[in-house]
């Protein structure tokens, strides 16, 4: 602009001066038109690669939130299989079978002591119960702790279960739940059917249901999860059953009352954030037959910042 006004005073000797000026302008034009387009495409280009940048990361969080759901829901899965190989097996025990088989005051004290034996051996289980065809407990392993002998349990899921058993190779397990006859306390319980001889295919005498200690139990791993230590007081796992109940959490608070609902699109596993920026991962068991096809999955729940 300055070398214009110059041209002009110099009048015609600053002609050929008014032109290059004239240049310079365009050019100076051209070049912030340039410098505003390289501003635009290298901000969408920026913008594009952090956003890939961020999707990039949030999908390793994932992936590793991910791989805790599943190491949550694996360990549980072992563990209460190991369940279902002590009920089957302890269904064949003799004490159990001749006081299944002949129900005398004998019979019962023989058998309860028994499975006192076997509790003392097996700190996991809160007490097992030997019931009759009809629900009727014959005895149990604790008597001086749960009086049960007599309770009637005909309408508990797991002994209905258990009665339909076709042989003693199979075996029941209810939800998780709370039982009065052991002063409240939350169990899982799993039943097998007792048989002529502890014979597979004998004729079925009675039930026996083993009762497994699941809060401490379930605590100890939902809390043993490795959880990094930045990040603990933002992240939560759990464990949840077909019912989308919250059976076990590490923050402590709400299981049996809670329910945690669950977006799996029909996947096994997954993760996905919420509107709220919670972030969620989910692993579902990896077999189904520890549960009988009920559907449990490890959660982990990390809120954002």
């Amino acid at each position: 602009l300055n070398a214009m006004i110059e041209s002009a005073r110099a009048g015609t000797h600053g002609r050929g001066f008014s032109v290059v000026a004239a240049e310079v302008r365009e050019i100076a034009a051209n070049v912030g038109l340039i410098s505003e387009q390289l501003q635009r495409e290298l901000t969408a280009q920026i913008d594009s690669l952090s956003a890939h940048t961020q999707s990039m990361a949030n999908a390793a969080m994932g992936t590793r939130m991910v791989d805790l759901a599943l190491n949550a829901i694996e360990i549980i899965d072992r563990n209460l299989y190991e369940r279902t190989c002590d009920v089957r097996w302890w269904a064949t025990d003799s004490a159990v079978v001749d006081c299944a088989a002949n129900v005398t005051p004998q019979s019962a004290a023989y058998a309860s002591k028994r499975l006192g034996v076997i509790l003392n051996a097996y700190t996991v289980y809160l007490d097992l119960w030997l019931c009759d065809l009809h629900g009727k407990v014959l005895a149990n392993g604790r008597p001086d702790r749960y009086s049960v002998a007599g309770l009637d349990v005909s309408q508990e899921p797991w002994f209905v279960q258990a009665s339909r058993l076709t042989s003693g190779d199979e075996y029941a397990v209810g939800d998780i739940s709370v039982a009065p006859g052991l002063k409240g306390a939350q169990v899982a319980t799993y039943a097998a059917s007792v048989r002529t001889g502890g014979e597979s295919h004998g004729a079925p005498l009675g039930v026996l249901a083993i009762h497994f200690d699941w809060a401490p139990q379930a605590e100890t791993i939902v809390r043993g999860v490795r959880i990094e230590p930045e990040e603990k007081t933002r992240t939560a796992v759990l464990l949840v059953d077909a019912h989308r109940r919250v059976i076990a959490s590490s923050e402590g608070t709400g299981t049996l009352d809670q329910h945690f609902q669950i977006e799996t699109g029909n996947q096994s596993h997954g993760f996905y954030t919420r509107s709220d920026g919670t972030a969620v991962a989910f692993h579902a068991t990896p077999g189904y037959e520890t549960y009988r096809g009920l559907g449990w999955h490890g959660v982990i729940v990390r809120r954002p910042d």
